[in-house]
This record gives C-alpha cells, sequence and structure tokens, in this order.
C-alpha cells in the first residue's frame, strides 16, 4: 500500500501556506449513547454505576483545577504585559524630553494600560498593540545617537527584550495547558460526558497578530 502522504509524488504547494489558528470554541456533545452506556452500568449492579460516580466526581475536580491553572497561566502573561506597559511609558516620556516626539505614540502610550482583568482576546489584542508601539517608537530613538547611548533608556531596551522572551515562554506554557484542556475534553467516557454536562467548549491557543507575523517575515540583515 502506498503512502497516503507522498512528499515525491503528492500534490506540493509551492507559494507555501501560512499557519493561522482559528478563532473558534468547540462545544463538547454527546448523544444517546453515552446515556445508554451510564444506563447500563447501573443495570449491571450498582457497583458499577457506583464506581464510574465517583470516576465523574474526580474529572469534574480535574477540570476545575485544570481551568485554575489556565488562570495562573494567563495571569503570568499580564503581569509581564503590564511590565512592558510600564517600559513603554518609561522609554516614551523619556524621549519625549529629549526630542520632539511623535504625538501620535505619545497618544497611544498614554492610552495604554497593564494587563490587569484581561481576556485571551484582549490580551492578544493589547500585546499587538504594545508591539506596535514599541515599532513606532525604537525609529526615534535610532535616529538620536544621544538616545541610544542614554543609560536609562538602554537599561529599558534591554529589559523589554527580557520581558518579550519571558513572555514567550510563558505563552507557550499556557498553551500547553490549553492542548491539556482541548484534549481532555473529548477524552470519552468519563471526562466527555462531565464535559458536555458542565456545557465546557474548547480554549482557543494563543496567536500571533497579523503586525507580528508581518514583522516576521521582514529583512533583518
Amino acid at each position: 500500500m502506498a503512502n497516503e502522504l507522498d512528499e515525491l509524488t503528492g500534490p506540493v504547494n509551492g507559494a507555501g501556506r501560512d499557519v493561522n489558528v482559528i478563532e473558534r470554541q468547540l462545544p463538547v456533545k454527546v448523544g444517546f449513547g453515552s446515556t445508554l452506556f451510564e444506563i447500563l452500568l447501573w443495570v449491571c449492579g450498582i457497583l458499577p454505576g457506583v464506581v464510574f460516580l465517583f470516576m465523574k466526581t474526580g474529572a469534574r475536580n480535574y477540570f476545575r483545577r485544570l481551568q485554575q491553572k489556565l488562570q495562573a497561566d494567563a495571569s503570568t502573561i499580564d503581569n509581564y504585559l503590564e511590565q512592558r506597559v510600564q517600559i513603554l511609558r518609561n522609554v516614551a516620556g523619556l524621549v519625549a524630553k529629549a526630542v520632539d516626539l511623535d504625538k501620535d505614540v505619545m497618544k497611544s502610550v498614554a492610552a495604554y494600560r497593564g494587563g490587569r482583568g484581561l481576556t485571551d482576546e484582549t490580551r492578544n489584542e493589547l500585546q499587538g498593540q504594545i508591539d506596535g508601539a514599541f515599532n513606532r517608537l525604537f525609529p526615534q530613538v535610532e535616529a538620536y545617537p544621544e538616545l541610544k547611548a542614554h543609560a536609562a533608556i538602554a537599561d529599558a531596551m534591554q529589559q523589554n527584550a527580557y520581558l518579550q522572551k519571558e513572555i514567550t515562554a510563558a505563552r507557550e506554557l499556557y498553551n500547553d495547558t490549553v492542548n491539556q484542556w482541548n484534549s481532555d475534553l473529548f477524552d470519552w467516557p468519563t471526562k466527555m460526558i462531565v464535559a458536555a454536562k458542565a456545557g465546557y467548549t474548547t480554549r482557543i491557543p494563543f496567536s500571533a497578530s497579523a503586525e507580528t507575523k508581518a514583522a516576521a517575515r521582514g529583512t533583518f540583515f
């Protein structure tokens, strides 16, 4: 039997294809078969029904703990975002004192808030806005050698680079937990039945903004 996916003879997209995260939450649903399965357990005897009842309780507790871990992972990202916002404000303030900084840049910087109370969607949106603000601010710094030599600005830029790495690591951890959640939702019978009755849905992992993706395709050297 030939390979279903043959890299030698199969169709190849020479232009390539970008990868995007699908912005959709899938609800967990079970059919009559799952209900029949539970009924048969009780028909077979009290013990199988009671055992499965305890298994469902364990599954409910597991999902609750996993939700708390998702919250903790998201909070870590929010803390780093909040620090980046503060660094952005500090750098913009220092630059504005030295040069006539673009007023639009200052207005956008002043509008940013920290990462407290963000949702998955607004968290990604805020990160994209911060990246865009730094991208507009960096040319202002690059245009004035005395600004690049400014110790406070240089230190802030170094802190920003460090935070970007920490955010990347925190996002990977968050996405790992999201993947665990999404996988366990469809683990039939126990977890899937519990998830369906609780009305749980899949969660959307972190996705890079369009601006970040476009910047990644640019020429750096």
